[in-house]
């Protein structure tokens, strides 16, 4: 399906107008809905002929509508609610395409997705994706959430959300039934690596906390090497960073190379990775971005950074994705930085998100990205130089961090 199709059939089902007694209108023009509870037939649709061209081939819209008037004549428990009907084809057409990252969000869990985003929201504190078997699984859990706290790791399935079978959710249905108010509990079967005798799904109880991320946080580690943790890429990253960057330039005058840890970071808006890697970078691409057609564009450095002469070491692992994979690849082939830690996650896609007046939302894979080397990562990840894995039994010491700061020593 071409993405003007997608655009045209999306728009189509979005200007669909649905009121209740007092009435209520989304779109500007197309169709018309008039919901009254009262009536026995509550909902009257017009201006429904609509064909959608594919390509060489066309889309009717006959069947849609026929059976919108079978469940509005016949279905036994009318009134029937007109938007939550909008909503339901609306998901369906969206999931239709296979690509968990391509969404429809109603008003609700676009406001949830967008408190994420901002750093504050109540739940387990971890990202979702899903695998090549349309399974709901961890893309990370953020540091120090309650999630990470009960040993929940990236690439854990989830089987079962309070012994429901989550098998067949969309991502926004997961995420809806994970997160609830701070102190309540919420239950996930989870399956971690494939299944065997000897590896069966075991269930993890989390309770649910008030999940603030600070987005970035910096230690002086000696030696004039600075440490710089970025945990997610959202709407205060940016000047989080700037504020950062210019303690870190006051206060280590003797400043030699610098640790960036992207562990555990799920990512977020792009143009935060461009903005940080322009810190790091003198000029150039720091992602290229490539459309349906294979038309590229390069997203360059968009500014005059302070770090641009420090060697830079950057740790990664399976819950690195997305933005954090922009940045260290960005690092890795245009800076010679070193990557420390486990293969990233492996998200290579870019999406747009459109807000509708209702608070609903569509978010929509628009094109993959590659490195400056022309590298595409999906569902393949970044490949460490330095393979380090930290041992689970031991939390009290990170491999991974001590031999960064080996190298940083070196500086190279």
């Amino acid at each position: 399906m071409s993405y003007k199709l997608f655009q045209k059939i999306l728009l189509a089902l979005l200007l669909l107008i649905s009121a209740t007694s007092c009435g209520y209108y989304f779109g500007r023009r197309g169709f018309e809905v008039e919901y009254d509870r009262k009536k026995s037939i509550p909902i009257t649709v017009t201006r429904r002929q609509m064909v959608a061209p594919v390509g060489e081939t066309t889309v009717a819209f006959d069947e849609f509508w026929k059976v919108w008037d079978i469940l509005n004549t016949k279905y036994l428990l009318r009134p029937l609610d007109g938007q939550k009907m909008v909503y339901g084809a609306i998901k369906g057409l969206t999931n239709s395409l296979g690509d968990p990252y391509t969404s429809f969000l109603e008003p609700v869990e676009n406001a949830s997705f967008a408190s994420a985003l901002n750093g504050q929201y109540e739940g387990i504190g971890a990202e979702l994706g899903k695998d090549d078997n349309d399974v709901i699984i961890v893309v990370s859990p953020l540091e120090g959430s309650p999630a990470q706290l009960v040993g929940i790791r990236p690439k854990d399935k989830i089987l079962k959300i309070d012994g429901e079978n989550a098998l067949g959710l969309s991502l926004s249905e997961a995420v809806a039934k994970i997160r609830g108010p701070k102190n309540t509990t919420v239950t996930l079967n989870i399956l971690r690596g494939e299944p065997s005798a000897s590896n069966q799904p075991f269930d993890v109880a989390i309770v649910r906390r008030q999940i603030v991320i600070k987005s970035v946080e910096w230690q002086d580690k000696g030696q004039g090497i600075a440490y710089i943790k970025v945990s997610t890429f959202g709407e205060n990253t940016n000047g989080d960073w700037d504020k950062v960057v210019a303690e870190i330039v006051r206060v280590m005058p003797n400043l030699k190379s610098l640790i960036l840890d992207v562990r555990n970071n799920p990512g977020g808006y792009l143009n935060g990775s461009v903005y940080l890697a322009s810190e790091f970078l003198d000029k150039g691409s720091v992602v290229y971005q490539e459309d349906a057609n294979g038309a590229q564009i390069s997203l360059d450095v968009m500014r005059k950074g302070l770090l641009t002469k420090y060697p830079v070491v950057v740790l990664i692992n399976g819950g690195s994705a997305s933005a954090s994979e922009i940045l260290a690849g960005a690092l890795r082939d245009r800076q010679g930085a070193k990557l420390v830690g486990e293969t990233s996650f492996g998200k290579g896609t870019i999406q747009d998100s459109e807000d509708f007046e209702d608070g609903a939302s569509v978010h929509v894979t628009i094109a993959k990205w590659l490195t400056p080397n022309k590298t595409w990562v999906h569902k393949v990840g970044l490949t460490p130089d330095y393979e380090i894995k930290n041992d689970e039994n031991d939390i009290t010491k990170d491999a991974q961090l001590e031999k960064a700061i080996e190298i940083a020593e070196s500086k190279f």
